[in-house]
């Protein structure tokens, strides 16, 4: 019988970064998008180093090319494509944002064909095309929303989402070579993705001689319970079920199903109260087609 563990995982992560995406979304008013993505690096840090301690899993034997795609992965995706990302967040809303990372699946695949040799059957880029064009239907939906947002901030959005798609698939294809054929636990690998990125983010931090954050931002108990509630989900137990996704199943796969985090909004958006329309459901169907292609391989 076929494992799935890495499918499975990916779709976790994709569940969790969607309710983390929602959070970022109502915290960016309130703190800049490199303070957000510092600040929600060192909760996650903690959260790890806590949990290896527990554990009691010592630092793994890697050799020295794999750790530096590792962190180069971590200084990539998460310091400058999370940075990124709140701000197409900022500019776009959560739900259009979610929509352009879509387009880190299909970079992932092409990347992991040209230079990890990872052959995807044309079952496999059916899914991918099927699944990817699910979300697009859902989350592409026309709405009032987009009336308020302006045609500079709309492009701004559009550039930033585009680079957040590319720094997630460099690194991802980046972190999948690391990872695939040594024996790092996802734990330990998530964790030194995350110290690198966050490391460069400090540094960049300290190199900014003016910032607009203010510290009384941080101290509304709301504020506060709202960042580690989406640094716990969203990093810690996201990243932690990415590595594992990344580590048992091809690029590819692991980053169509990473991506598919906007159809797990639906749901919640129906129990929050929100009108979900006949498209929005029609696309959830169109993609979970495409996920049962990539299982069914």
């Amino acid at each position: 019988m076929t494992d799935f563990s890495g499918e499975v995982a990916a779709l976790s992560a994709a569940c969790l970064w969607s309710i983390a995406s929602v959070v970022y979304s109502k915290l960016g008013a309130r703190i800049p998008p490199l303070q957000l993505n510092l600040i929600k690096g060192i909760i996650a840090i903690a959260l790890f180093l806590f949990t290896i301690l527990a554990k009691g899993e010592l630092f793994p034997s890697i050799a020295t090319l794999p750790m530096c795609l590792l962190l180069s992965s971590g200084v990539i995706g998460i310091s400058l494509g999370d940075t990124l990302f709140f701000n197409t967040i900022n500019s776009l809303g959560a739900r259009r944002a979610l929509l352009m990372q879509t387009l880190t699946s299909p970079m992932s695949a092409i990347f992991g064909l040209i230079f990890l040799q990872e052959k995807l059957n044309a079952l496999a880029w059916c899914g991918i095309l099927v699944t990817i064009l699910g979300v697009a239907w859902v989350v592409s939906e026309r709405t009032t929303d987009i009336k308020n947002i302006s045609t500079i901030e709309f492009k701004k959005g559009i550039v930033f989402g585009l680079l957040t798609a590319l720094s997630g698939a460099i690194g991802a294809v980046l972190s999948r070579s690391a990872i695939a054929d040594t024996v790092i636990s996802p734990l330990w690998a998530a964790l030194l993705r995350l110290s690198a990125g966050t490391l460069i983010l400090l540094i960049w931090k300290l190199s900014k001689s003016q910032t607009s954050f203010r510290l009384n931002d941080l101290l509304d108990s709301r504020v506060i319970f709202g960042t580690f509630f989406a640094a716990f989900c969203g990093t810690y137990l996201g990243i932690w079920l990415q590595q594992t996704a990344i580590k048992l199943t091809s690029v590819g796969i692991a980053s169509t199903l990473l991506q598919t985090s906007p159809i797990f909004v639906i749901p919640f958006a129906i129990s929050m109260g929100e009108k979900v329309s006949i498209r929005a459901i029609l696309g959830v169907f169109i993609s979970i087609t495409g996920i049962a292609l990539l299982f069914y391989l």
